[in-house]
């Protein structure tokens, strides 16, 4: 018996080996490696933005706009419903009093094919308008706001909802679900968070039946859960914006990974975002198309089978087919993050990247970002106003910034976060402290 027992663990410890090693083959999931910092040696930002002038860039945007549309993110959805359906306050005294947290209750489109989701609010205490970060998350409001009695994404109660286990938060970081209000009420910001998963399932097949079931008379519904993710913070802003306690001139998108993808089509289309937070966002988000660095855009959509056995799935629901049917020839592509960057112009945005993290390759990110500074600088901002990857300017345009470490959301990150909005959407009359250097050395 206990010859087949040790037989038995050996089993699993072999499993165990090859799974790792499964995502070692992948490249840099686990953070192995080290993203490059030389970006002089590399291909420059192509297509190459030509405009002269301000006017010249508009008058050709909303054609730049539509090939996105046509050939990664599909069509922005419009016409949706939609409705708040009820409002409750769950905690008047949230983080020892600094502040209050609320459900939303939201609910798009209309019939058969409507959709519910829920967002945890939470606003400091004060008689002014605050500024207000809207997030997508991962993880649901349970393990957001821990201990509070939200809504389980099952429909019953996160008081009888298991936490997620504490590994997860040590592999992806401290806030990969974990959200610090009592930071954000310091700092002045209220935040607003949300599982994207509610509003369209991260699962292929699934994705797509319940976008296409949102269609109707009116509707243009997405085609890719990317644009769909995004349209949901447009749906938290439609409800709140008769708020009183929210300074409509200064809100916030935050992502992190698939999510800073969708907060930057966001960001494109719903111009009441007044500063973009894309973390870690990788390929299809601010990563090159084009580059073979890292997951690369053939992986990510198609996945993979290591040593033809292990199956890492890929993720086609998040974009349009016809970006999917690119995945094999990206350098076909009649365009490339750099332009979709481009597109947020002049809204301030921050590309979070961690130096081990050479999976969302924070090298052709910097690259994407030199491509865009032209546009930027047409509207008259500073743009990308620093010497290199390490280099992380705040209150700059286009915030480029870089830490050790992997894919996760640490208290570094936060801090950055907050640095930047501090210079994105001064409030209060304070001066923004001095710009934070990150040290980015392995």
């Amino acid at each position: 018996m206990g010859l087949v027992l040790n037989i038995v663990g050996w089993i699993v410890r072999l499993a165990v080996v090859l799974v790792i090693l499964a995502l070692m083959s992948s490249c840099t999931m686990l953070g192995l490696n080290y993203a490059s910092l030389d970006t002089e040696n590399k291909p420059e930002a192509r297509p190459a933005i030509t405009a002269e002038t301000l006017g010249e860039w508009e008058s050709g945007r909303a054609d730049l706009l539509k090939t996105f549309e046509t050939v990664e993110y599909g069509p922005w959805p419009s016409g949706l419903a939609v409705e708040l359906v009820d409002r409750r306050m769950i905690d008047p005294d949230l983080a020892n009093g600094a502040g209050t947290l609320e459900e939303l209750t939201i609910r798009v489109g209309s019939g058969e094919g409507a959709r519910i989701f829920h967002v945890a609010l939470a606003l400091p205490s004060g008689n002014g308008k605050s500024p207000l970060i809207i997030s997508q998350s991962f993880s649901s409001n349970c393990e957001a706001f821990p201990g509070q009695p939200l809504t389980a994404p099952d429909g019953g109660s996160c008081e009888d909802h298991d936490t997620m286990p504490g590994f997860v938060s040590s592999i992806f970081g401290e806030f990969i679900a974990l959200v610090p209000a009592d930071q954000y009420f310091a700092r002045g910001y209220g935040y607003a968070s949300w599982l994207a998963g509610e509003l369209i399932p991260d699962r292929d097949g699934d994705a797509q039946r319940i976008m296409s079931a949102m269609t109707g008379e009116g509707v243009t519904s997405p085609t890719g859960a990317v644009a769909g993710w995004g349209a949901g913070i447009s749906a938290v802003i439609d409800v709140l914006e008769q708020d009183p306690s929210i300074d409509q001139d200064r809100i916030a998108a935050l992502g992190h990974s698939r999510h800073g993808k969708s907060v930057i089509v966001a960001g494109v289309y719903d111009r009441r975002i007044s500063a973009v937070i894309a973390h870690q966002s990788g390929f299809g988000g601010a990563a090159s198309s084009r580059s073979t660095t890292g997951e690369t855009v053939k992986r990510m959509i198609h996945g993979a089978r290591a040593f033809g056995v292990i199956k890492l799935d890929g993720y086609p629901h998040w974009f349009d087919q016809t970006f999917v049917d690119y995945a094999n020839h990206t350098e076909d592509l009649p365009v490339d993050q750099h332009q979709y960057l481009a597109l947020l112009a002049p809204t301030p945005v921050f590309l979070g990247n961690g130096r081990r993290d050479v999976w969302s390759d924070p090298n052709s990110t910097y690259r994407m970002a030199e491509g865009a500074d032209r546009v930027y600088e047409l509207y008259g901002t500073d743009g990308l106003d620093q010497s290199g990857m390490q280099d992380f300017n705040p209150a700059a345009a286009i915030s480029y910034y870089i830490r050790p470490g992997g894919h996760s959301i640490t208290q570094q990150d936060i801090t950055a976060f907050m640095d930047f909005l501090d210079a994105a959407l001064p409030q209060r009359n304070e001066v923004p402290g001095e710009p934070n250097k990150a040290n980015v050395s392995p």
